[in-house]
């Protein structure tokens, strides 16, 4: 439309308005439909994303499906903050030690007493915060996790009860339990300090690059009531 044109006497007829408006309410409806589709199509996008498979040797999370729940911690961690008396998350098939004890799946090493300083790197799921609890009630532990601060297992589990955490800088990659390196993982990664000696670990720590924080379960704004959803 090239624009609104006036009658002969200047002033705009009520048939030309007529035509304004229905020209005007055209495009605003074909305009509200194509932003319509775009959504719809951005929308379905997403649903398909969300249903791909990631990569074939992705990450420290949990793939099942794959029979990958058993994830190996890279070697210089444990050179670097070792050596331990116990993990109790052990793979049942291993290259190397992580610990002098180890226990597995097999073992039940949730349930089964711990001695010494502890090294857990758990299965990551819906289990991790019984691993953290377990940590924290041993008080002689090193943890390894996701650094997903805001989840229901950090506030319950890390912030009131933790002496101490090391952010590591980058992101690892975990091994198969056969030694083969796996892919980049999904999420930064911490090191949690449970008692005076793991915390000593960290603090002494010269090799793994990253933050130290002490941590403070006592400070008046840290305290809140167990969060029951995530």
């Amino acid at each position: 439309m090239e624009g609104v044109r006036c009658g002969g006497d200047g002033q705009i007829t009520s048939v030309e308005v007529g035509s304004f408006i229905l020209a005007f309410g055209c495009f605003k409806e074909n305009r509200v439909k194509h932003d319509f589709l775009m959504q719809k199509k951005l929308v379905r996008k997403i649903v398909a994303d969300s249903g791909r498979p990631k990569l074939a040797n992705f990450t420290h999370d949990r793939d099942l499906q794959n029979g990958k729940e058993e994830w190996l911690t890279p070697p210089e961690i444990i050179s670097a903050f070792g050596p331990f008396d116990l993990d109790p998350c052990a793979p049942v098939k291993r290259p190397w030690p992580t610990a002098k004890s180890h226990l597995s799946i097999e073992d039940d090493g949730l349930a089964r007493p711990w001695q010494g300083l502890v090294f857990c790197n758990p299965p990551y799921g819906p289990k991790t915060g019984d691993w953290l609890a377990r940590c924290a009630e041993h008080g002689n532990c090193l943890a390894l996790v996701f650094a997903r601060t805001d989840t229901k297992a950090y506030q319950n589990h890390v912030w009131p009860k933790a002496t101490s955490l090391f952010f590591i800088a980058g992101r690892l990659s975990f091994f198969h339990s056969s030694g083969e390196q796996g892919g980049t993982a999904g999420a930064p990664s911490v090191l949690i300090a449970y008692g005076p000696l793991a915390d000593q670990r960290l603090r002494e720590n010269k090799i793994i690059a990253g933050h130290y924080v002490e941590n403070q379960p006592a400070h008046p704004f840290g305290l809140r009531p167990e969060i029951q959803n995530n």
